[in-house]
């Protein structure tokens, strides 16, 4: 029997089947001020919506209604209540965050930043928030970045106050408890006594630093009394033909051949030159004078010592012509003792970049059984050792911050400054020898080239440097042998460009970190992917940016002149966005040379036939350019190499003018040590270290020569780089231990603004000063571990930050293509979406608010 219903038709019956269901026609779609009226209908009230909000809450409207199209295909109809609020949460974030910036410069909290006040409204989704409430989010993203800047109160409150004092910024007491009291709360710390100890351990800081300053200044002005006591002694030019008892004429004849030792020159505003002279000098030139007038220098050899010239008053105690006798500046080449102690020969490699200069120099280095591989960075080091290590050499790294040591190894690189002078190799490489002419780093060169114990000296460098290394091999007595190279790859001046012109394999150059980030933006903003090398950055992220770019995952590299040394980059175009360059002290031309220099780094040798020098639109005309790569070497007028005091003369010259003042012995040094006039030397620049040396005056229990070492300590004197060299000094005159720089907050990368990248920046450069410090007092800056542990995640850090923003601002512009793309009804990835804040709750109440108010500046 069958089991269906006689009642229902049959099932096969299509007659009898039922009709299909009509499809409903698709909603019209409805106009945004509609769906904005609705729901402020709904649900407005509450939200207390002012007529200047209906404007951009349309806006907002609309983005809701493109965004529903696109993830859903249908069109948006209504508003919930969420939506409209986190609609008008967007409205009114502007306001928000002027609303925070107005409290946060009232109480003087300068340790608030943009960022974090931006991150506090984003959390807010209460769009009738109060300003007390408002003030509550802001302290809970001040807790979670404390709670990342270190782990216990005390610690972070030395992270604060160190990245503020970068700035320049010092703290009042009553900032100090404010900052200590949102650092303790963060910890769970309601101990008011932790924040009264914070704030009186910050104060006696502050009160020690104001003493140590005060100490200081008082010193400088006994040593400068000191000076100007000895300058006093001094005569001029009318007093001198009376003291050696001969002719105006005369004396003018001998000044000018340089036989009559000038003790001091002033120049007038006019550029006229008044000479001084120390009276005990001149008269011990008396003698001298019969040789003079029949033409000759002065007595035959010999002829002291068959009958002895008359004998002479001695010279003043802490008088020029002593000072200048321990110091023998102007015999500098006979302090290197085991240098001189060898037969050196000297061959200088001359040529452009791109010739080859170091191949065979290190062909030779790695045959020998003993050598050392001298390079101007700690980048380049890195890359002598492992061109040396390639070739099978064992080989040990020496720099101013880091050691790296095989006991296998008789071959060392190192930096320029960290030249061995006691040890004898077989033989030497000494890198980029143009860098003589450096007012800032030239003696360290000349140092090397005259003190290396090496019996085969390689020396390279442009053509520029051949008559300085020629004169130092001369002054040494070592034989030179020249060798000059021809480039590899022919280089050409090319014509302007366009930023929008620039091909994958162009290195674009500019002179600050600022422009380099500047052109980064604009040309990411065209979708294209860039690296950057700039000085601020350490050797490591150099090198990954450099690789980024080499591997063609990077199409453009912007850089400043930090890539011209070293560095192996597949460059096809050169393209100079600036002919200008700001040097420290001016803004000037850039030399022939340094557009050579950097402009020779196009068209690498076995990568690009040739190589392209050309001139961004706007930045100058490519005729300067085109004479500077065609010009011949600059002829050097100035041979005489530059020098600088070490340890050993400092020592020698405070012992004579009996003193242990280093500012002191400094300014007596570059008063009357080395004469103005000096035929064969002239002195360096010594202004930093005659700067820290003056700070360091207010420091007790250092020896001379431990403030001499903080004297050449490399820091950055804008970034307060002396005052805290100095803190850290009185704290190794205590004998206490000082602590490693810390990271600092460190954002997602994703999330980092330029502002926290230069912030990270400067605390590596803080990092490097530590280590450089760590490698000669072991003892006082003994945590190494942890400082190099905190350099490697800074370096992470910034490459990530550099890698992501690119990746960022590439999906930035896809998105732009397709508006909506990202967030739905749901509320998206946006704070807030679902009414609730992301992470954590960060609100307080009043309540809780008002239970530990802080004493406001």
């Amino acid at each position: 029997m069958s089991d269906q219903n006689p009642s229902e038709p049959p099932l096969d019956d299509a007659a009898h089947a039922p009709a299909p269901a009509a499809t409903p026609a698709p909603m019209p779609p409805i106009a945004p001020e509609a769906i904005l009226e609705k729901a402020e209908h709904a649900y407005g009230d509450s939200l207390k919506i002012t007529p200047r909000e209906r404007a951009p809450l349309l806006s907002q409207v609309r983005g809701l209604i493109a965004s529903a199209e696109h993830n859903t295909g249908k069109p948006l109809l209504e508003l919930t209540r969420a939506e409209l609020k986190q609609a008008l949460c967007q409205v009114r974030r502007r306001h928000w965050t002027a609303q925070l910036n107005a409290i946060v410069e009232g109480d003087m909290e300068v340790w608030v930043r943009k960022p974090d006040i931006q991150q506090a409204v984003a959390l807010v989704t209460d769009p009738n928030i109060n300003a007390e409430h408002l003030r509550d989010v802001l302290q809970g993203v001040l807790e979670e970045r404390w709670r990342s800047m270190g782990s216990t109160p005390a610690q972070v409150l030395e992270e604060v106050r160190t990245e503020l004092a970068d700035s320049g910024v010092t703290l009042s007491g009553a900032q100090l408890a404010n900052l200590s009291a949102s650092v303790a709360e963060a910890f769970g710390v309601q101990d008011q006594n932790l924040t009264r100890e914070l704030v009186e351990a910050e104060e006696k800081r502050q009160k020690e630093q104001a003493e140590i300053r005060a100490r200081a200044e008082e010193r400088r002005a006994q040593e400068l009394e000191r000076l100007k006591q000895w300058e006093d002694t001094l005569v001029d030019f009318e007093e001198v033909p009376a003291i050696l008892r001969c002719s105006r004429r005369d004396a003018l004849r001998w000044i000018a051949e340089n036989r009559l030792p000038v003790a001091r020159r002033v120049t007038d505003e006019d550029g006229r030159e008044t000479f001084y002279f120390e009276p005990s000098e001149l008269k011990k030139c008396r003698q001298l004078i019969p040789y003079w007038r029949r033409g000759e220098s002065g007595p035959p050899e010999g002829a002291l010592e068959k009958a002895p010239l008359p004998t002479l008053e001695p010279a003043t105690p802490q008088g020029n012509e002593a000072i200048a006798r321990v110091a023998a500046l102007d015999k500098f080449a006979g302090h290197f003792r085991t240098a001189r102690a060898l037969k050196r020969r000297i061959t200088l490699v001359t040529g452009p970049t791109n010739s080859g200069k170091s191949h065979t120099a290190l062909e030779t280095l790695a045959g020998a059984e003993s050598g050392v591989a001298l390079a101007p960075l700690r980048l380049l080091a890195h890359e002598f050792r492992e061109s040396l290590v390639n070739r099978g050499v064992p080989t040990s790294l020496t720099t101013g911050e880091e050691r790296i040591i095989d006991p296998t190894a008789k071959h060392v690189a190192a930096t320029v400054e960290m030249c061995p002078f006691n040890r004898p190799v077989d033989v030497a490489i000494i890198d980029e020898a143009q860098m003589l002419s450096d007012s800032d780093r030239g003696a360290a060169w000349t140092a090397a080239i005259m003190g290396v114990p090496a019996r085969q000296i390689f020396v390279l460098g442009a053509a520029d440097c051949i008559p300085q290394v020629k004169r130092i091999a001369e002054l040494c007595g070592d034989e030179v042998e020249e060798i000059h190279l021809e480039r590899k790859s022919p280089l050409k001046a090319g014509g302007t460009l366009a930023l929008k012109e620039l091909k994958a394999g162009d290195a674009l150059i500019a002179f600050s970190r600022r422009e380099v980030l500047d052109l980064r933006a604009q040309l990411m903003a065209q979708g294209r992917k860039v690296a950057v090398i700039y000085g601020a950055l350490s050797p490591e992220v150099r090198r990954a940016e450099a690789a980024r770019f080499n591997s063609g995952e990077a199409d453009i590299l912007i850089a400043t002149d930090a890539i011209g040394m070293g560095l192996n980059l597949s460059i096809k175009r050169v393209v100079f966005s600036a002919l200008q360059k700001f040097d420290g002290r001016e803004n000037r031309n850039l030399t022939t040379q340094e557009i050579k220099q950097i402009g020779g780094r196009a068209g690498r040798y076995g990568k690009h036939e040739e190589g392209l020098v050309c001139v961004l639109e706007g930045a100058g005309s490519p005729t300067v350019v085109r004479r500077a790569l065609e010009a011949a070497p600059e002829v050097e007028t100035e041979l005489r190499p530059l020098v600088q005091p070490d340890a050993d003369i400092v020592d020698a010259v405070a012992g004579e003018v009996g003193t242990d003042s280093l500012y002191g012995v400094l300014a007596r040094i570059k008063r009357a040590v080395l004469r103005p006039d000096d035929p064969n030397y002239r002195l360096a620049d010594m202004e930093q270290a005659m700067e820290i040396a003056a700070e360091l005056e207010g420091v007790e229990d250092l020896d001379l020569n431990t403030r001499w070492t903080y004297a050449m300590c490399p820091v950055n004197t804008r970034d307060n780089g002396v005052a805290r060299l100095v803190e850290w000094a009185a704290q190794h005159a205590r004998g206490q231990q000082v602590p490693p720089p810390g990271t600092g907050r460190l954002p997602p990368a994703a999330q980092s603004s330029n502002e926290e990248l230069e912030r990270a920046e400067k605390r590596h450069r803080l990092l490097v000063t530590w280590r450089w410090l760590a490698m000669r007092f072991p003892e006082i800056y003994a945590d190494l571990e942890t400082a190099e542990r905190n350099a490697a995640t800074l370096d992470d850090w910034i490459e990530q930050v550099l890698r992501t923003q690119s990746r960022m601002r590439e999906t930035t512009r896809r998105q732009s293509r397709h508006p909506g793309r990202r967030g739905g009804r749901d509320g998206g990835s946006g704070p807030g979406g679902d009414g609730k804040p992301p992470k954590r709750a960060t609100r307080r109440t009043a309540t809780a608010r008002s239970s530990r108010r802080r004493p406001q500046a």
